[in-house]
Protein backbone atom coordinates (compact mmCIF):
# COMPACT_ATOMS: atom_id res chain seq x y z
CA UNK A 1 0.00 0.00 0.00
CA UNK A 2 1.35 3.17 -0.78
CA UNK A 3 1.69 5.58 2.40
CA UNK A 4 3.51 8.60 0.67
CA UNK A 5 1.82 11.80 1.83
CA UNK A 6 0.02 14.32 -0.46
CA UNK A 7 -0.68 18.14 -1.38
CA UNK A 8 -3.32 19.75 -2.26
CA UNK A 9 -3.19 23.66 -3.13
CA UNK A 10 -6.04 25.17 -3.09
CA UNK A 11 -7.01 28.89 -4.58
CA UNK A 12 -9.68 30.90 -3.80
CA UNK A 13 -10.72 34.06 -5.69
CA UNK A 14 -8.54 36.36 -3.21
CA UNK A 15 -6.76 33.48 -0.96
CA UNK A 16 -4.85 29.93 -0.90
CA UNK A 17 -3.94 27.33 1.15
CA UNK A 18 -1.43 24.73 0.85
CA UNK A 19 -2.51 21.22 2.73
CA UNK A 20 -0.25 18.34 3.72
CA UNK A 21 -2.44 15.11 3.89
CA UNK A 22 -2.41 11.48 4.52
CA UNK A 23 -5.02 9.30 2.63
CA UNK A 24 -5.25 5.47 2.58
CA UNK A 25 -7.38 2.82 4.32
CA UNK A 26 -5.92 3.47 7.23
CA UNK A 27 -5.52 6.94 7.77
CA UNK A 28 -7.18 10.09 6.91
CA UNK A 29 -5.04 13.48 7.65
CA UNK A 30 -5.10 16.94 6.79
CA UNK A 31 -2.60 19.50 8.35
CA UNK A 32 -2.87 23.44 6.42
CA UNK A 33 0.83 24.15 5.88
CA UNK A 34 0.42 27.50 4.89
CA UNK A 35 -2.46 30.36 4.10
CA UNK A 36 -2.12 33.61 1.32
CA UNK A 37 -3.79 36.38 0.29
CA UNK A 38 -3.74 37.71 -3.09
CA UNK A 39 -6.54 40.70 -3.67
CA UNK A 40 -7.21 41.58 -7.17
CA UNK A 41 -6.10 44.85 -8.16
CA UNK A 42 -5.54 47.52 -10.90
CA UNK A 43 -2.45 46.96 -13.33
CA UNK A 44 -2.61 47.67 -17.50
CA UNK A 45 -6.09 49.26 -17.32
CA UNK A 46 -7.90 46.24 -15.86
CA UNK A 47 -8.71 43.94 -12.80
CA UNK A 48 -6.05 41.82 -12.33
CA UNK A 49 -4.43 38.59 -10.51
CA UNK A 50 -0.86 39.20 -9.38
CA UNK A 51 0.36 35.55 -10.56
CA UNK A 52 4.14 35.73 -9.63
CA UNK A 53 2.70 36.61 -6.09
CA UNK A 54 0.60 33.48 -6.22
CA UNK A 55 3.06 31.25 -7.79
CA UNK A 56 5.75 32.40 -4.99
CA UNK A 57 3.29 31.58 -2.15
CA UNK A 58 2.25 28.26 -3.76
CA UNK A 59 6.14 27.53 -3.88
CA UNK A 60 7.05 28.54 -0.45
CA UNK A 61 3.57 26.35 0.56
CA UNK A 62 5.64 23.47 -0.78
CA UNK A 63 9.13 24.00 0.37
CA UNK A 64 7.45 23.98 4.14
CA UNK A 65 5.43 21.16 3.27
CA UNK A 66 8.27 19.39 2.57
CA UNK A 67 10.19 19.81 5.05
CA UNK A 68 6.99 18.73 7.19
CA UNK A 69 6.75 15.47 5.04
CA UNK A 70 10.49 15.32 6.33
CA UNK A 71 9.76 15.82 9.84
CA UNK A 72 7.25 12.52 9.86
CA UNK A 73 9.71 10.90 8.15
CA UNK A 74 7.67 10.22 4.99
CA UNK A 75 7.76 11.19 0.75
CA UNK A 76 5.27 13.43 -0.61
CA UNK A 77 3.87 10.93 -3.43
CA UNK A 78 1.80 13.65 -5.60
CA UNK A 79 0.35 17.22 -6.11
CA UNK A 80 -2.75 18.33 -7.26
CA UNK A 81 -4.01 22.51 -7.82
CA UNK A 82 -7.99 23.13 -7.19
CA UNK A 83 -8.99 27.05 -7.97
CA UNK A 84 -11.73 29.00 -8.53
CA UNK A 85 -13.31 28.95 -12.21
CA UNK A 86 -13.27 30.90 -15.56
CA UNK A 87 -10.40 33.05 -15.25
CA UNK A 88 -7.37 32.71 -17.06
CA UNK A 89 -3.72 34.02 -18.34
CA UNK A 90 -2.34 33.71 -21.91
CA UNK A 91 1.54 32.28 -21.84
CA UNK A 92 3.95 32.03 -24.94
CA UNK A 93 5.41 29.35 -26.44
CA UNK A 94 7.95 29.23 -23.69
CA UNK A 95 5.81 28.82 -20.75
CA UNK A 96 5.98 32.39 -19.77
CA UNK A 97 2.88 34.15 -19.00
CA UNK A 98 2.22 37.12 -21.64
CA UNK A 99 -0.29 39.10 -19.72
CA UNK A 100 -1.43 38.82 -15.76
CA UNK A 101 -4.89 37.32 -15.41
CA UNK A 102 -8.06 38.88 -15.83
CA UNK A 103 -10.33 39.06 -12.46
CA UNK A 104 -14.04 38.48 -13.66
CA UNK A 105 -15.40 40.64 -11.98
CA UNK A 106 -13.46 43.04 -14.43
CA UNK A 107 -15.95 45.54 -16.13
CA UNK A 108 -14.04 44.35 -19.52
CA UNK A 109 -17.11 41.51 -20.37
CA UNK A 110 -19.96 44.28 -19.72
CA UNK A 111 -22.48 44.57 -22.96
CA UNK A 112 -20.48 41.34 -24.66
CA UNK A 113 -22.96 39.21 -23.66
CA UNK A 114 -25.47 40.93 -26.42
CA UNK A 115 -22.94 40.88 -29.00
CA UNK A 116 -22.52 37.36 -28.72
CA UNK A 117 -26.11 36.55 -28.65
CA UNK A 118 -26.35 38.69 -31.94
CA UNK A 119 -24.30 35.98 -33.50
CA UNK A 120 -24.99 32.99 -31.51
CA UNK A 121 -28.51 32.83 -29.89
CA UNK A 122 -28.59 31.97 -26.13
CA UNK A 123 -30.75 29.02 -27.00
CA UNK A 124 -27.75 27.26 -29.11
CA UNK A 125 -25.20 28.48 -27.00
CA UNK A 126 -27.03 26.50 -23.81
CA UNK A 127 -27.86 23.92 -26.05
CA UNK A 128 -24.15 23.27 -27.12
CA UNK A 129 -22.63 23.90 -23.72
CA UNK A 130 -25.35 22.88 -20.93
CA UNK A 131 -23.72 26.20 -18.97
CA UNK A 132 -25.74 28.77 -17.25
CA UNK A 133 -24.93 31.91 -19.14
CA UNK A 134 -23.37 33.88 -17.03
CA UNK A 135 -21.49 37.80 -17.80
CA UNK A 136 -17.93 35.92 -16.55
CA UNK A 137 -17.96 33.27 -18.46
CA UNK A 138 -14.18 32.65 -19.90
CA UNK A 139 -16.49 32.13 -23.41
CA UNK A 140 -16.92 36.23 -23.21
CA UNK A 141 -14.03 37.25 -21.49
CA UNK A 142 -12.55 35.73 -24.21
CA UNK A 143 -14.21 37.37 -26.52
CA UNK A 144 -13.89 40.47 -24.66
CA UNK A 145 -9.94 40.01 -24.88
CA UNK A 146 -10.08 39.32 -28.49
CA UNK A 147 -11.62 42.77 -29.35
CA UNK A 148 -9.08 45.01 -27.00
CA UNK A 149 -6.13 42.52 -29.04
CA UNK A 150 -4.97 39.58 -28.33
CA UNK A 151 -1.05 39.42 -27.62
CA UNK A 152 0.86 38.21 -31.38
CA UNK A 153 3.18 36.14 -27.91
CA UNK A 154 -0.01 34.24 -26.85
CA UNK A 155 0.36 30.53 -27.55
CA UNK A 156 -1.96 29.21 -25.28
CA UNK A 157 -4.71 29.73 -23.11
CA UNK A 158 -4.75 28.38 -19.59
CA UNK A 159 -6.97 28.59 -16.36
CA UNK A 160 -5.32 29.40 -13.08
CA UNK A 161 -4.78 25.77 -12.01
CA UNK A 162 -3.14 24.93 -15.39
CA UNK A 163 -0.90 27.81 -14.84
CA UNK A 164 0.37 26.08 -11.76
CA UNK A 165 0.28 23.25 -13.23
CA UNK A 166 2.58 24.28 -15.82
CA UNK A 167 4.45 26.53 -14.14
CA UNK A 168 5.64 23.04 -11.91
CA UNK A 169 5.71 20.65 -14.90
CA UNK A 170 6.49 22.14 -17.94
CA UNK A 171 3.59 20.79 -19.53
CA UNK A 172 -0.08 22.93 -20.70
CA UNK A 173 -3.28 21.11 -20.58
CA UNK A 174 -6.20 21.90 -19.36
CA UNK A 175 -8.47 19.52 -16.70
CA UNK A 176 -12.03 19.39 -17.68
CA UNK A 177 -14.17 20.16 -14.41
CA UNK A 178 -12.73 23.65 -14.82
CA UNK A 179 -12.75 23.32 -18.61
CA UNK A 180 -16.56 23.16 -18.46
CA UNK A 181 -16.91 26.32 -16.50
CA UNK A 182 -15.53 28.12 -19.47
CA UNK A 183 -19.08 27.36 -21.58
CA UNK A 184 -16.40 26.63 -24.52
CA UNK A 185 -16.78 22.85 -24.32
CA UNK A 186 -19.32 20.94 -25.87
CA UNK A 187 -21.82 19.45 -23.81
CA UNK A 188 -22.41 16.14 -26.03
CA UNK A 189 -18.46 15.66 -26.97
CA UNK A 190 -16.60 16.77 -24.10
CA UNK A 191 -14.28 18.64 -25.85
CA UNK A 192 -14.00 21.94 -27.06
CA UNK A 193 -16.79 23.40 -29.26
CA UNK A 194 -14.67 24.76 -32.19
CA UNK A 195 -18.06 25.64 -34.11
CA UNK A 196 -18.93 28.17 -31.40
CA UNK A 197 -16.08 29.64 -31.32
CA UNK A 198 -14.92 29.69 -34.87
CA UNK A 199 -18.97 31.70 -35.05
CA UNK A 200 -17.36 33.74 -32.74
CA UNK A 201 -14.29 34.19 -34.63
CA UNK A 202 -12.25 32.98 -31.87
CA UNK A 203 -8.73 31.78 -31.84
CA UNK A 204 -8.95 28.31 -31.39
CA UNK A 205 -5.22 27.38 -31.80
CA UNK A 206 -4.78 28.47 -28.34
CA UNK A 207 -6.35 25.90 -26.85
CA UNK A 208 -4.50 23.38 -24.96
CA UNK A 209 -5.35 19.55 -24.52
CA UNK A 210 -7.87 18.52 -22.18
CA UNK A 211 -7.00 15.78 -19.50
CA UNK A 212 -9.34 14.31 -16.60
CA UNK A 213 -9.25 14.82 -13.03
CA UNK A 214 -7.00 12.08 -11.73
CA UNK A 215 -4.48 12.30 -14.89
CA UNK A 216 -0.90 12.58 -14.51
CA UNK A 217 0.66 15.53 -15.64
CA UNK A 218 3.86 15.03 -14.82
CA UNK A 219 6.77 14.55 -12.10
CA UNK A 220 7.77 18.24 -10.73
CA UNK A 221 10.72 19.79 -12.25
CA UNK A 222 13.59 18.80 -11.24
CA UNK A 223 14.78 21.66 -9.89
CA UNK A 224 11.91 22.38 -8.13
CA UNK A 225 11.74 19.04 -6.64
CA UNK A 226 15.21 19.38 -5.15
CA UNK A 227 14.57 23.03 -3.48
CA UNK A 228 11.23 21.37 -2.13
CA UNK A 229 13.01 17.91 -0.85
CA UNK A 230 9.69 16.16 -3.16
CA UNK A 231 11.91 14.37 -4.97
CA UNK A 232 9.67 11.71 -7.06
CA UNK A 233 6.63 13.91 -6.52
CA UNK A 234 4.06 13.86 -9.29
CA UNK A 235 1.66 16.52 -10.26
CA UNK A 236 -2.01 15.17 -10.47
CA UNK A 237 -4.66 16.78 -11.57
CA UNK A 238 -7.65 16.97 -9.31
CA UNK A 239 -10.66 18.40 -10.01
CA UNK A 240 -9.31 21.70 -10.73
CA UNK A 241 -12.33 23.50 -10.28
CA UNK A 242 -12.87 24.22 -6.93
CA UNK A 243 -16.40 23.35 -6.43
CA UNK A 244 -15.83 20.07 -8.25
CA UNK A 245 -12.91 18.82 -5.47
CA UNK A 246 -16.11 20.55 -2.96
CA UNK A 247 -18.44 18.32 -4.23
CA UNK A 248 -15.63 15.29 -4.80
CA UNK A 249 -15.25 15.86 -0.99
CA UNK A 250 -18.92 15.80 -0.16
CA UNK A 251 -19.93 12.98 2.11
CA UNK A 252 -23.07 13.14 -0.01
CA UNK A 253 -25.97 10.92 0.98
CA UNK A 254 -28.50 9.08 -1.30
CA UNK A 255 -30.89 11.70 -2.80
CA UNK A 256 -29.28 14.50 -0.91
CA UNK A 257 -28.31 18.09 -2.62
CA UNK A 258 -25.00 19.90 -1.97
CA UNK A 259 -24.32 23.33 -0.92
CA UNK A 260 -21.22 24.49 -1.36
CA UNK A 261 -20.87 27.57 0.67
CA UNK A 262 -18.25 30.85 0.11
CA UNK A 263 -17.75 33.50 -1.56
CA UNK A 264 -20.35 31.80 -4.17
CA UNK A 265 -22.49 29.37 -2.83
CA UNK A 266 -23.48 26.68 -5.74
CA UNK A 267 -26.58 24.80 -5.17
CA UNK A 268 -26.99 21.77 -6.52
CA UNK A 269 -27.22 18.05 -7.45
CA UNK A 270 -25.36 15.31 -8.54
CA UNK A 271 -25.36 13.70 -11.66
CA UNK A 272 -24.12 10.56 -13.41
CA UNK A 273 -25.89 12.51 -16.73
CA UNK A 274 -25.92 16.34 -17.55
CA UNK A 275 -29.42 17.57 -17.40
CA UNK A 276 -30.16 20.15 -21.28
CA UNK A 277 -33.64 20.97 -22.29
CA UNK A 278 -35.69 23.97 -23.04
CA UNK A 279 -36.94 24.49 -19.34
CA UNK A 280 -33.48 23.74 -18.13
CA UNK A 281 -32.14 26.66 -20.08
CA UNK A 282 -35.38 28.97 -19.08
CA UNK A 283 -34.18 28.78 -15.37
CA UNK A 284 -30.42 29.41 -16.71
CA UNK A 285 -29.26 26.45 -14.32
CA UNK A 286 -25.98 24.46 -15.30
CA UNK A 287 -24.52 21.42 -15.90
CA UNK A 288 -20.72 21.33 -14.84
CA UNK A 289 -18.54 18.60 -15.30
CA UNK A 290 -17.00 16.57 -12.54
CA UNK A 291 -14.81 14.12 -11.27
CA UNK A 292 -15.27 10.65 -12.64
CA UNK A 293 -18.23 10.92 -15.06
CA UNK A 294 -20.30 12.79 -12.93
CA UNK A 295 -21.83 16.41 -13.41
CA UNK A 296 -22.79 19.35 -11.22
CA UNK A 297 -26.39 20.50 -11.94
CA UNK A 298 -26.66 23.64 -10.15
CA UNK A 299 -27.00 27.07 -9.98
CA UNK A 300 -24.71 30.10 -9.04
CA UNK A 301 -26.00 31.90 -6.14
CA UNK A 302 -24.11 35.20 -4.59
CA UNK A 303 -22.98 33.73 -1.42
CA UNK A 304 -21.67 35.18 1.53
CA UNK A 305 -19.50 37.81 -0.90
CA UNK A 306 -22.41 39.84 0.21
CA UNK A 307 -21.51 39.98 4.20
CA UNK A 308 -18.34 39.94 3.63
CA UNK A 309 -18.22 43.02 1.45
CA UNK A 310 -20.82 44.71 4.13
CA UNK A 311 -18.24 43.75 7.18
CA UNK A 312 -15.61 45.84 4.90
CA UNK A 313 -17.75 48.21 4.83
CA UNK A 314 -18.26 48.45 8.48
CA UNK A 315 -14.82 48.10 9.61
CA UNK A 316 -14.00 50.82 7.26
CA UNK A 317 -16.44 53.04 9.22
CA UNK A 318 -15.40 51.86 12.63
CA UNK A 319 -17.47 49.03 13.07
CA UNK A 320 -15.31 46.29 14.76
CA UNK A 321 -17.88 43.25 15.07
CA UNK A 322 -16.68 39.63 16.03
CA UNK A 323 -17.98 37.42 13.44
CA UNK A 324 -19.15 34.85 16.21
CA UNK A 325 -20.62 37.26 17.98
CA UNK A 326 -22.46 39.01 14.68
CA UNK A 327 -24.22 35.40 14.58
CA UNK A 328 -24.63 35.03 17.64
CA UNK A 329 -26.89 38.10 18.12
CA UNK A 330 -28.85 37.23 14.89
CA UNK A 331 -29.64 34.08 16.08
CA UNK A 332 -31.43 35.56 18.88
CA UNK A 333 -33.74 37.80 16.64
CA UNK A 334 -36.39 36.19 16.06
CA UNK A 335 -38.20 38.60 13.60
CA UNK A 336 -37.48 39.16 9.94
CA UNK A 337 -37.20 43.01 9.56
CA UNK A 338 -36.16 42.97 5.86
CA UNK A 339 -35.57 40.72 2.45
CA UNK A 340 -33.73 41.21 -0.47
CA UNK A 341 -33.08 39.44 -3.46
CA UNK A 342 -29.41 37.59 -3.66
CA UNK A 343 -28.84 37.15 -7.36
CA UNK A 344 -29.29 41.28 -8.26
CA UNK A 345 -26.69 42.01 -10.42
CA UNK A 346 -26.21 44.96 -8.54
CA UNK A 347 -24.32 43.00 -6.02
CA UNK A 348 -21.86 41.68 -8.23
CA UNK A 349 -19.11 44.31 -7.80
CA UNK A 350 -20.62 47.37 -6.49
CA UNK A 351 -19.09 50.67 -5.19
CA UNK A 352 -20.55 49.85 -2.25
CA UNK A 353 -22.44 46.88 -0.93
CA UNK A 354 -23.87 48.52 1.41
CA UNK A 355 -25.59 51.08 -0.71
CA UNK A 356 -26.69 48.74 -2.63
CA UNK A 357 -28.42 46.59 -0.80
CA UNK A 358 -29.93 50.03 0.41
CA UNK A 359 -30.94 51.24 -3.09
CA UNK A 360 -32.93 47.58 -3.52
CA UNK A 361 -34.60 47.57 0.08
CA UNK A 362 -35.71 51.00 -1.12
CA UNK A 363 -37.25 50.19 -4.42
CA UNK A 364 -39.11 47.46 -2.83
CA UNK A 365 -40.99 49.83 0.00
CA UNK A 366 -38.73 48.40 2.74
CA UNK A 367 -37.29 50.61 5.51
CA UNK A 368 -35.28 48.91 8.17
CA UNK A 369 -32.09 50.00 10.13
CA UNK A 370 -28.96 49.84 8.75
CA UNK A 371 -27.42 48.57 11.64
CA UNK A 372 -24.55 45.79 11.43
CA UNK A 373 -27.41 43.39 12.87
CA UNK A 374 -30.21 44.08 11.55
CA UNK A 375 -28.52 44.23 7.79
CA UNK A 376 -26.55 40.68 8.22
CA UNK A 377 -29.94 38.99 9.21
CA UNK A 378 -31.49 40.54 5.99
CA UNK A 379 -28.36 39.06 4.28
CA UNK A 380 -28.45 35.51 5.92
CA UNK A 381 -32.16 34.99 6.02
CA UNK A 382 -32.54 36.24 2.34
CA UNK A 383 -29.45 33.86 1.61
CA UNK A 384 -31.74 30.48 2.82
CA UNK A 385 -34.88 31.92 0.57
CA UNK A 386 -33.03 31.61 -2.41
CA UNK A 387 -31.52 28.40 -1.24
CA UNK A 388 -34.51 27.03 -0.83
CA UNK A 389 -36.13 28.22 -4.02
CA UNK A 390 -33.38 26.97 -6.13
CA UNK A 391 -33.72 23.52 -4.41
CA UNK A 392 -37.47 23.40 -5.33
CA UNK A 393 -36.75 24.83 -8.88
CA UNK A 394 -34.36 21.52 -9.33
CA UNK A 395 -36.97 19.31 -7.77
CA UNK A 396 -38.78 20.15 -10.46
CA UNK A 397 -36.57 20.12 -12.88
CA UNK A 398 -35.30 16.63 -11.98
CA UNK A 399 -38.52 15.03 -11.24
CA UNK A 400 -36.80 13.73 -8.10
CA UNK A 401 -37.45 14.87 -4.45
CA UNK A 402 -34.48 15.84 -2.44
CA UNK A 403 -34.09 14.12 0.95
CA UNK A 404 -31.88 16.61 2.79
CA UNK A 405 -29.00 19.28 1.81
CA UNK A 406 -25.41 18.82 2.71
CA UNK A 407 -23.41 22.13 3.30
CA UNK A 408 -19.86 22.32 2.35
CA UNK A 409 -17.13 24.62 2.38
CA UNK A 410 -16.06 27.50 4.48
CA UNK A 411 -19.53 28.66 5.04
CA UNK A 412 -20.63 25.52 6.73
CA UNK A 413 -19.27 27.06 9.72
CA UNK A 414 -22.39 29.54 9.63
CA UNK A 415 -24.36 28.17 11.96
CA UNK A 416 -27.10 30.47 11.91
CA UNK A 417 -27.38 30.28 8.17
CA UNK A 418 -27.15 26.35 8.39
CA UNK A 419 -30.32 26.96 10.54
CA UNK A 420 -31.74 29.06 8.84
CA UNK A 421 -31.47 26.77 5.15
CA UNK A 422 -33.05 23.79 7.26
CA UNK A 423 -35.59 26.09 8.66
CA UNK A 424 -36.29 27.84 4.58
CA UNK A 425 -36.13 24.45 2.78
CA UNK A 426 -37.79 22.33 5.36
CA UNK A 427 -35.24 19.53 5.16
CA UNK A 428 -32.37 18.34 7.65
CA UNK A 429 -29.27 19.94 6.46
CA UNK A 430 -25.50 18.51 7.44
CA UNK A 431 -23.10 21.28 7.96
CA UNK A 432 -19.46 20.00 7.08
CA UNK A 433 -16.62 19.41 6.00
CA UNK A 434 -15.60 22.76 6.32
CA UNK A 435 -12.55 21.70 3.98
CA UNK A 436 -14.48 20.18 1.64
CA UNK A 437 -12.41 21.29 -1.27
CA UNK A 438 -9.08 19.62 -0.20
CA UNK A 439 -10.53 16.87 0.87
CA UNK A 440 -11.81 16.38 -2.61
CA UNK A 441 -8.86 17.39 -4.02
CA UNK A 442 -6.61 14.52 -2.06
CA UNK A 443 -9.48 12.21 -2.62
CA UNK A 444 -8.95 11.84 -6.32
CA UNK A 445 -5.06 11.81 -5.82
CA UNK A 446 -5.52 8.86 -3.85
CA UNK A 447 -7.61 7.45 -6.35
CA UNK A 448 -5.22 7.96 -9.15
CA UNK A 449 -2.57 6.13 -7.21
CA UNK A 450 -5.03 3.30 -6.80
CA UNK A 451 -5.53 3.88 -2.65
CA UNK A 452 -9.16 3.41 -3.56
CA UNK A 453 -10.71 1.85 -6.00
CA UNK A 454 -13.29 4.34 -6.73
CA UNK A 455 -14.67 8.18 -6.05
CA UNK A 456 -17.35 6.32 -4.24
CA UNK A 457 -14.94 3.60 -2.19
CA UNK A 458 -13.08 7.68 -1.32
CA UNK A 459 -15.69 8.81 0.69
CA UNK A 460 -16.92 6.04 2.05
CA UNK A 461 -14.17 5.24 4.07
CA UNK A 462 -12.98 8.88 4.63
CA UNK A 463 -16.62 10.14 5.66
CA UNK A 464 -16.59 8.38 8.92
CA UNK A 465 -13.24 10.44 9.56
CA UNK A 466 -15.12 13.82 8.98
CA UNK A 467 -16.87 16.43 11.05
CA UNK A 468 -20.48 16.55 10.25
CA UNK A 469 -23.12 18.82 12.26
CA UNK A 470 -27.25 18.09 11.42
CA UNK A 471 -29.67 20.50 11.63
CA UNK A 472 -33.10 20.06 11.35
CA UNK A 473 -36.10 22.30 11.03
CA UNK A 474 -37.89 24.22 13.00
CA UNK A 475 -41.06 25.70 11.61
CA UNK A 476 -43.26 28.64 12.51
CA UNK A 477 -45.66 31.20 11.56
CA UNK A 478 -43.48 33.75 11.31
CA UNK A 479 -41.20 31.60 8.86
CA UNK A 480 -43.72 31.12 6.71
CA UNK A 481 -44.40 34.40 6.24
CA UNK A 482 -41.17 35.56 5.50
CA UNK A 483 -40.99 33.10 3.03
CA UNK A 484 -43.94 34.13 1.58
CA UNK A 485 -42.67 37.69 1.25
CA UNK A 486 -39.70 36.65 -0.25
CA UNK A 487 -40.97 34.67 -2.99
CA UNK A 488 -43.10 37.49 -4.06
CA UNK A 489 -39.84 39.77 -3.86
CA UNK A 490 -38.06 36.98 -5.83
CA UNK A 491 -40.68 36.51 -8.72
CA UNK A 492 -40.21 40.69 -9.33
CA UNK A 493 -36.40 40.17 -10.02
CA UNK A 494 -36.54 36.92 -11.58
CA UNK A 495 -39.45 37.86 -14.11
Amino acid sequence: MDDSLLIAVDLGAGSGRVFLGGVSNREFLIEEIRRFHYPARQSEGHLRWDFAHILSEIKAGLSAAGNRACELGRRVGSIGVDSWGVDYGLVDAGGELVQDPICYRDPRTQGVMEEVFSRISREDLFTRTGLQLMPFNTLFQFYAHKQEGIPRAADRLLLIPDLVHLSLTGRAVTEYTNATTTQMINAGTGTWDLETLATLELPTNLLPEIVFAGARIGPLCPTLADDFGLEGAQIVAPATHDTGSAVAGAPLEDGWAFVSSGTWSLVGVERSTGLINPEVFAHNYTNEGGAFDTFRFLKNVMGLWILESCRREWTERGFQIDYESLLNEIGETGEYPGLIFPDDNRFFSPKSMLGAIEKQLAETDQRIPNDPITMAKVILDSLAFRYASVLRTIESLTGRKIEGVQIVGGGSRNEYLNQMTANATNKVVASGPAESTVTGNLLVQAVATKRFTSLADARRRVARNLSVKRFTPRPSAALAEAQRQYCQLEMRYVN
